[in-house]
């Protein structure tokens, strides 16, 4: 069967690339949802647009030093980043900016939301713990320090309040282990807990608990708590095939909240239309693609658990802003990576996505053939792969 030609020569390359196209196509959003907002209320069409391409530049040199750097020493300094995140969680409290009822951010010369390191925090620490052990073959188990660690900047996150952003955090290490081999009656106990947690927290606060019947019925919440979803389905709805055209759309003269935060994607489906839709959601599907295929390739367990996490921050987070927008999941103010605007989240987001060309550039070396130790290499992995299937 003939291959078809791809402009990029490895899994790696072809994240670097299909992250540039979502970052193009996220550049042209935020510019065309925020132009009016930014306009009127800053005396600066382009203020929304700069900070974006600012926060780019950060984090193209993040991702190029994470990119050439040996993702194995990100162990060394491990204590050092979960200490810092977990110093920074608690100065929010105490010397946060205020900004729509909570306290997220940090100014320290730039303001930046501590909150989001805290997801590649929890991806890199849970990766160091399960992966070792699945290299030496022996029991995972979710009673260990990741979690504990995860589950204290989830609360520190919960009292922002951010509800959203704390059950990504403790989701993306939990999520780690159940591919990892841990008894079933754990992954039964972790499925009751999360179930029991979410109901929890949901009637623990009434706004929240009035988001979930707005969820179910946003259009007899259309004034409240349904508004944004409801403006948001109109938005997506009057795309049609190829959209409004770019700068055309009406949602962002202020009749959609968040329009180039939470819901750029309904901006970009109102503009862009489904043809624009249906080119994000393939861009992602191959990020996912190309994502798992580095993990099955990456030279040890660390790569390997680090690989998964990467590309389910980002999938993950796309998949949930996009059933968001849609109106399948409630509001949780998650972003949509490359295309929302969110300087803090944009970075993080290129340092996961250095972080996976890194893996993919070394355990792409493994398969190397016979005189540089491939086979063995190869076996290695193989076995790595085999024991995550549960197979013997």
């Amino acid at each position: 069967m003939r291959r078809v030609p791809v402009p990029w020569a490895s899994p790696g390359e072809a994240v670097f690339y299909i992250v540039l196209i979502l970052f193009a196509i996220g550049t042209i959003n935020v510019f065309s949802a925020s132009f009016v907002l930014a306009g009127q209320l800053l005396n600066d069409s382009y203020f929304f647009l700069k900070r974006h391409l600012f926060a780019f530049l950060i984090g193209m040199i993040g991702l190029a030093v994470t990119a050439r750097l040996d993702y194995r020493r990100l162990v060394r300094f491990l204590p050092v980043l979960v200490a810092a995140v977990l110093a920074m969680l608690v100065a929010v409290h105490f010397g946060g900016v205020d900004a729509n009822g909570a306290r997220r951010w940090l100014k320290l010369g730039v303001k930046f939301q501590p909150s989001e390191f805290a997801k590649l925090a929890a991806i890199l620490m849970t990766a160091a713990y399960i992966g070792p052990l699945l290299e030496k073959g022996r029991r995972v188990t979710i009673f260990s320090w990741p979690v504990i660690v995860t589950g204290v900047m989830g609360f520190l996150v919960l009292k922002q309040p951010d509800m959203g952003t704390a059950v990504v955090i403790v989701g993306l290490s939990l999520i780690l282990y159940l591919p990892s081999g841990i008894p079933k009656r754990q992954v039964y106990g972790l499925m009751f807990g999360a179930a029991m947690g979410t109901v929890y927290l949901v009637y623990a606060a009434a706004y929240r608990a009035e988001r979930i019947l707005a969820w179910l019925d946003p259009w007899s919440y259309e004034q409240t708590s349904g508004y944004q979803t409801v403006q948001a389905l109109m938005a997506i709805g009057s795309g049609s095939v190829f959209g409004a055209g770019l700068g055309v759309g009406a949602s962002k003269f202020h009749y959609l909240p968040e329009a180039h935060t939470d819901f750029a994607f309904a901006v970009l489906c109102q503009e862009m239309g489904f043809a624009g839709a249906a080119l994000v959601l393939l861009l992602f599907g191959l990020l996912a693609w190309y994502g798992i295929k580095i993990t099955l390739h990456a030279r040890d367990g660390f790569g390997m658990m680090a690989a998964a996490g990467a590309t389910f921050l980002i999938v993950g987070q796309a998949v949930g802003n996009i059933a968001m927008v849609s109106g399948l999941l409630p509001v949780t103010g998650i972003p949509l990576p490359f295309i929302s605007f969110g300087g803090t989240s944009l970075v993080v987001n290129m340092l996961a996505t250095g972080l996976l060309i890194s893996i993919g550039r070394l355990g792409g070396k493994t398969a190397e053939p016979a005189g540089e130790g491939g086979p063995e290499k190869e076996s290695t992995r193989l076995k790595l792969v085999n024991r995550r299937l549960g197979r013997k």
